[in-house]
């Protein structure tokens, strides 16, 4: 089983999707398990601080650094833990792949402007990205990543074939699907879909997959053709 805890200050916020869909089953499955930690539990006043003003100045607060040292030592982390940062490197599907054969790893949620440096330094996270865009706080990333990873536990998705054509999967874009009806408002299947002929069907969808790749995602290309090559 798969053991992942998040140290948040919004629990509440990730309980509803992570009992629902594939988190969920893969839960009830035996297959993953999460715990949510509240950070402010570890906080020190009667008014349960976590932030204050940044040295040197500037708008916004800093998360302190206490609270996540404490909330950390007290799930005693055995795995990778992950610090969901704007600043941090951008996830992507090796890293899913990786954590999803961990025994357990930890995400750590920031929240206002940033959260002091000595929490990654001081705990040795992995400072983690899903774009390069800024969010209001960790946690939406938080359980961006905990999909990503969840769905590759074999038993997760029924069907091991259906993650296998995602996008990513293979370093390329998945092609565009389509299911009934054959025509819809002036808008057909593909003709090859519903032919019938499997070796014809691969070869569009492959086709596809390379030319939506190198239109849309550039740099994935590259990178499929350094790894293709000799």
């Amino acid at each position: 089983m798969l053991s992942i805890t998040v140290i948040t200050l919004f629990p509440e916020t990730l309980q509803p999707y992570l009992g629902a869909s594939i988190p969920g089953r893969a839960e009830r499955a035996g297959l993953a398990s999460y715990r949510l930690v509240q950070l402010r539990d570890f906080a020190h006043d009667r008014h349960a601080t976590v932030d204050d003003y940044p040295y040197g100045g500037g708008a916004g607060m800093v998360m302190k650094p206490e609270p996540f040292f404490e909330a950390v030592e007290s799930v005693r982390p055995t795995g990778p833990i992950l610090l969901m940062s704007a600043r941090g490197r951008v996830f992507g599907h090796d890293d899913a792949v990786r954590l999803s054969l961990e025994e357990r790893f930890t995400i750590l949620c920031g929240h206002y402007k940033d959260v002091d440096q000595r929490v990654a330094d001081g705990l040795g996270a992995e400072e983690i990205s899903i774009g390069d865009f800024v969010l209001s706080g960790g946690e939406p990333a938080a359980l961006c990543v905990i999909d990503a990873v969840v769905r590759l536990l074999p038993g997760a998705i029924g069907d091991h074939q259906s993650a296998s054509g995602d996008s990513h999967y293979d370093r390329l874009l998945s092609p565009a699907s389509y299911t009934r009806p054959p025509a819809y408002r002036g808008l057909e299947v593909p003709e090859v879909l519903l032919s019938g002929n499997h070796a014809e069907i691969e070869a569009w969808r492959a086709a596809a997959s390379e030319r939506l790749t190198r239109e849309r995602r550039p740099d994935l290309w590259e990178r499929h053709e350094r790894h293709e090559g000799p």
